[in-house]
């Protein structure tokens, strides 16, 4: 059975920037945030990729330090 969901004191500019971006996709609010919702109940949470993080380093060995100082120098030669 479908829920319904009360916001109470949303900021004027952010109803009127999710209004718009819901107008220029030619749907009503409700089915924007309906679906900008079920979006973000489908994504992992920090909880769930820590937890498989976990579960891949137990079941690979993890990666190899020698790979992760490269990979990290290379990111710092690329910022700078």
């Amino acid at each position: 059975m479908p829920k319904n969901v009360q916001i109470r004191n949303l900021d004027d500019a952010t109803y009127d920037k999710l209004r718009s971006r819901a107008a220029a996709e030619g749907v009503s609010l409700s089915q924007y945030l309906r679906r900008e919702l079920d979006h973000l109940a489908s994504l992992a949470t920090m909880a769930d990729l820590l937890s498989r993080a976990d579960k891949w380093r137990e079941e690979t060995g993890g990666v190899p330090g020698d790979v992760m100082a490269a990979a990290f120098e290379a990111d710092r030669a690329e910022r700078r």
